[in-house]
């Protein structure tokens, strides 16, 4: 069964524009009550002020070495070529994360070229202004077939509607419970993006109604997949898990977050029963502790085709 939402986006259009994502950011939820959690983001905010020590662990190495990942999927449905999509996810802009990472990040995605670029939410790490690091870089990245984002646990715990509104300016299309075609010669192709699985209100059949025959599902979690309640899509794309962000040499996880999805898909491609593939990130930034340990960050590169 579909969560019920409170809050959800709608297109009244199979597309909207940068202008309608701003103009929906001004919707203000109710301030979503974790007050423990609230108070740690703070705690943060004020212990590593500035981000002295990520910027300390950044040329040593501890955030790590950002990775290109690529993956090609094929589609049942004709496309009129190869469609190249970037993704990437928790970006932790504050104080655990040197911005110097961004600029990996976004130097990396001018080289790929992607058609269209996927954002899969946690933009921010404590409070919400640290958000215009990545909506400055974001304006000055514009793939041609525009960028689409979802919000995570860490966005709500600061200020959905101010990250939503910064996002916006900078031409992100943020997606919460809702979808979005893609500009002509993709219009067979929507974007269907959910609220955060289980600090925000997810509703699947909401995100998905009306999409397009090939859909793309964002969500910031793998536990979206829950919400999705049998929803048709062909990939979809998470975060949220960080590959555990502190891992063994191999690579496997420590700690995953709470979530039992999370548990099943903590990094990689999966293929799942309905015939649909899911990619989970291990993505950019770091969270709470400002190093990763054989989790690096990454970019992910998916190319859509047609089956051949």
């Amino acid at each position: 069964m579909a969560i019920d939402s409170p809050w959800s986006i709608n297109p009244a259009a199979d597309t909207i524009t940068a202008k309608s994502a701003i103009e929906v950011a001004t919707i203000v939820r109710s301030e979503h009550k974790e007050p423990i959690r609230r108070a740690i983001e703070k705690l943060l905010d004020v212990v590593f002020v500035g981000g002295w020590l990520a910027r300390l662990c950044y040329p040593l190495g501890l955030q790590g070495s950002l990775s290109l990942v690529r993956y090609r999927i094929s589609v049942d449905k004709p496309l009129p070529r190869p469609l190249t999509i970037a993704f990437a996810s928790d970006f932790h802009a504050g104080p655990t994360t040197d911005a110097k990472l961004f600029d990996d990040l976004f130097g990396a995605i001018d080289l790929v070229a992607p058609d269209v670029l996927f954002l899969g939410g946690d933009f921010v790490s404590g409070h919400a202004r640290h958000v215009t690091a990545l909506a400055k870089r974001l304006e000055r990245c514009r793939p041609p077939l525009g960028k689409f984002g979802v919000l995570g646990n860490h966005d709500l715990w600061a200020d959905d509607s101010f990250i939503c509104c910064a996002l916006g300016g900078a031409g992100v299309i943020m997606l919460v419970n809702g979808n979005s075609a893609l500009a002509a010669p993709f219009d067979m192709i929507s974007v269907c993006g959910i609220d955060d699985p289980w600090s925000g209100a997810p509703d699947g059949a909401q995100a998905f109604k009306g999409g397009a025959p090939v859909r793309l599902f964002l969500t910031h979690s793998p536990d979206g997949l829950l919400a999705a309640d049998g929803e048709h899509f062909d990939v979809a794309f998470a975060g949220h898990t960080h590959a555990g962000q502190i891992a063994r040499r191999d690579g496997s996880p420590i700690i995953l977050p709470d979530g039992p999805l999370c548990k099943i898909y903590p990094y990689g491609r999966f293929r799942l029963g309905n015939a649909a593939s899911l990619i989970v990130s291990r993505g950019v930034g770091c969270s709470t502790l400002p190093f990763r340990i054989h989790a690096d960050p990454e970019l992910i590169v998916c190319e859509l085709h047609n089956e051949t």
